[in-house]
């Protein structure tokens, strides 16, 4: 091919919408450009720019083009081909934004400008973000991310993604963030330029690669550096192989499958000594086993991608990257066959003006794999974000309620970062909430509430990875207790949900103000108290105890309860006292019984009550004793019965009453005995009877009086006795006998009649 001085046609032009103009022509035009472009990366093309020499312009005309209309417009360098011979011209054409412009300097009454075209993905290396992505895989977030910038990206992969549940863009920029997601996963990127733009292309698989379009560059020749020819050929080529790791170990934890071993290996060593080496990583982000065993095996290709590459150089115009090219005609013969080219730094020099005399020069460097191999690209110079510390944020939930969590109490959070958050129950993955204590359903748990305020930090400074370890108050949410006046009181009060008041809640309290000393418990409605075995109260001073409503106790064995001073128990209403086997109440020294109504005692057995010294039962008004069967009353030393008005006495059957001494009736009025048949009265001794006035014995039949010595019936001055030996003596003042019949008068003996005067009539 014409080299230097040789060529009189041009290789390079320039376009652009933004381009300025002068004199109706386009102000500028290039005479060289270098820069850089590989696989993954942002090119950098620096574009030296003149004025034209036939334009005619003075210095002051061509120093103060205006340059700045170009930053952040379109900027297109054609390169012209060779090609094949007969196919006719074509262009290579490199297009970016303008990122740089500036004025280099004078030369010749031309002006000199240099601009700096980069791809429009430079753009996302500009902004930064917190944003969270959920349930997305890595090409849903990279389409979404890009899809925000009015320029033109492709997706061509054949591997398939999983949907992460949570990924954080953490301050990163669109570049930064998109980057380490299309490492982590294996994805990279090339650019397709045309005539006015170029297209971002993100690939996985080397089938997505094509030899470069132009004619002419399906096979690049390889020829020494000694050699002399024409046309567009590589000058130096070296292919290297270097060690590698052969073998990628990573491990990871589920939660949710505390015992699952989750480890992944992948092994692939390359055909050298030494090969076998290992390389663990961990955490592995993943807690899939097929994410993890696609994640390790990325990193593995990662690795043996850098094991055979090549870099060549030569004045190769077409030499573009994302491309396919093949080389022959290597004396190596391994080295001739087909590549992807991974990067190039290009340098060309357009020949002068007739006045510059300007030869004009190419050369390219470039580095290529062969294309039978997988290409991964290298980790990224920004490192994945780590936080640098806790922070806080707000729990959110639906609309509507109070809590929103889940079967491992995990909740959802709206950090402060995120200005995209819905604050509803999509505003963040389910995050884990730190307990006191967490073991086999046993432990502490306290569910944070919709709208608290938590400390959120995250697990190995993962954005990915939050956990909640605390929470705090503000303003919205203050202490349960004003403060600082009650600052020595601690404890937690709860807020019983949902729709609830202030007025709603648990409470345990503590009060430490010395002097004021205090556990205060409060069970909003319900308290239930268990004690597997022993249970201790010792109240040092009163102790009050107030139920609105029922209290039941049951105890399943003994009760003992001691009071060492006075107890008294007041029912307002009805009580019953149930003992299933015996009763035993002791009280050492006086008991007072006082029932205000009526009193019923049932006893279904036996009773017996035994009172030491004395006892007093005083019945306001009437009593009634009924016994079913037999009553004994044993009275070891008198009894008296004083009735203040009458007493009936009913004995259904016989009655049989023993008095071992005495016995004193006194009735202050009337005394009225009715025996229904028969009546005996049997005395010891003696019977006296004494009537204060009258008495009248009323006999239906007979009446019959025996006396064993002697009867006597005295009435003032009259008496009449009558002796067992058959004496029967009147004594009187006046004996009258009178009868309405006769009177008989027989003696065995004789009947003597003695007086100062017998009359007979």
């Amino acid at each position: 091919m014409p080299t230097g001085a040789e060529r009189s046609v041009r290789v390079l032009s320039v376009s652009s919408a933004a381009m300025p103009m002068m004199g109706g022509q386009p102000a500028l035009e290039p005479v060289a450009i270098e820069g850089d472009e590989s696989l993954s990366s942002l090119f950098r093309y620096t574009v030296t720019l003149t004025t034209p020499e036939q334009a005619g312009y003075n210095e002051r005309q061509a120093a103060n083009v205006a340059i700045k209309q170009l930053v952040g417009e379109t900027l297109t360098v054609h390169v012209l081909l060779d090609g094949r011979p007969g196919a006719g011209p074509e262009q290579r054409h490199i297009s970016g934004l303008v990122t740089r412009v500036r004025f280099l300097r004078l030369e010749n009454r031309r002006a000199l400008y240099e601009a700096v075209i980069e791809p429009w993905l430079t753009l996302a290396t500009r902004t930064s973000d917190y944003r969270i992505f959920q349930h997305k895989s890595v090409t849903d977030i990279v389409s979404e991310v890009l899809g925000e910038y009015d320029f033109v990206h492709e997706l061509k992969v054949a591997r398939s993604y999983p949907a992460r549940e949570f990924q954080v863009q953490y301050g990163e920029s669109d570049f930064d963030f998109v980057s380490r997601l299309l490492h982590e996963w294996g994805l990279y990127y090339y650019f397709e330029h045309s005539q006015a733009s170029h297209k971002l292309v993100v690939v996985d698989e080397m089938v997505a690669h094509q030899p470069y379009a132009h004619a002419g560059y399906e096979k690049i020749p390889f020829h020494g550096a000694d050699d002399t020819v024409r046309e567009e050929h590589c000058d130096r080529f070296n292919a290297c192989e270097t060690l590698q790791s052969g073998r990628w170990v990573t491990d990871d934890f589920d939660f949710t499958r505390p015992k699952a071993r989750l480890q992944q290996v992948s092994a692939m060593p390359r055909k050298t000594s030494q090969s076998g080496m290992e390389r663990y990583g961990w955490p592995g982000d993943y807690t899939v086993e097929s994410e993890g065993e696609q994640l390790v095996r990325t990193r593995m290709e990662e690795v043996g991608s850098q094991g055979e590459r090549a870099s060549g150089s030569g004045n190769l115009r077409a030499v573009v990257p994302g491309c396919l090219l093949t080389l022959e005609r290597h004396p190596q013969n391994e080295s001739n066959r087909q590549y992807l080219v991974t990067g190039a730094h290009l340098w060309v020099q357009d020949i002068g003006d007739a006045s510059a005399q300007q030869p004009f020069e190419c050369r390219v460097d470039f580095e290529v794999i062969p294309s039978s191999k997988v290409f991964r690209a290298p980790a990224p110079a920004a490192q994945r974000p780590r936080t640098t510390g806790p922070q806080t944020a707000i729990v959110t939930g639906p609309a509507g309620r109070e809590i929103w969590t889940d079967a491992y109490g995990r909740v959802k959070l709206s950090f402060h970062w995120n200005r995209y958050c819905t604050k509803d129950e999509n505003s963040s993955c389910w995050v884990r909430v730190s307990s006191p204590w967490a073991g086999t359903n046993f432990g502490g748990i306290q569910i944070p509430r919709i709208g608290q305020e938590v400390i959120v930090d995250f697990e190995n400074g993962d954005p990915d990875r939050p956990i909640v370890t605390g929470r705090v108050y503000n303003a919205d949410n203050m202490p349960p207790w004003d403060l600082p006046a009650n600052a020595t009181q601690s404890g937690l009060l709860t807020r019983s949900s949902e729709g609830a008041s202030d007025a709603n809640a648990n409470a345990l309290r503590f009060e430490d103000k010395k002097g004021a000393e205090q556990l205060w418990l409060h069970a909003e409605r319900n308290q239930d108290i268990e004690v597997e075995k022993d249970e201790t109260h010792w109240v040092g001073n009163d102790r009050t105890k107030t139920i609105d409503h029922d209290e039941t106790v049951h105890v399943k064995h003994d009760r003992t309860e001691t009071v060492d001073h006075d107890e008294t128990i007041t029912v307002h209403n009805n009580r019953t006292e149930t003992v299933d086997g015996n009763e035993t109440i002791t009280v050492h020294k006086n008991r007072t019984e006082t029932v205000d109504l009526d009193e019923r005692i049932t006893v279904h057995k036996n009773r017996t009550e035994t009172v030491d010294l004395n006892e007093t039962i005083g019945i306001g008004m009437n009593r009634t004793e009924t016994v079913g069967m037999n009553e004994t009353i044993d009275i070891g030393d008198n009894r008296v019965v004083t009735i203040g008005g009458n007493k009936a006495e009913t004995v259904a059957l016989a009655k049989a009453e023993t008095i071992g001494l005495a016995k004193a009736l006194t009735i202050g009025l009337g005394y009225q005995v009715s025996v229904g048949a028969a009546m005996n009265t049997t005395v010891g001794l003696m019977q006296t009877e004494q009537v204060g006035r009258s008495k009248r014995v009323d006999v239906r039949n007979s009446f019959d009086i025996t006396a064993g010595d002697e009867f006597s019936i005295t009435v003032g001055k009259s008496t009449l006795v009558m002796k067992s030996d058959g004496t029967i003596t009147f004594n009187g003042h006046t004996f009258n006998v009178g009868t309405s019949g006769e009177q008989y008068f027989n003696a065995d003996g004789h009947i003597t009649s003695k007086a100062n005067k017998i009359q007979e009539n």
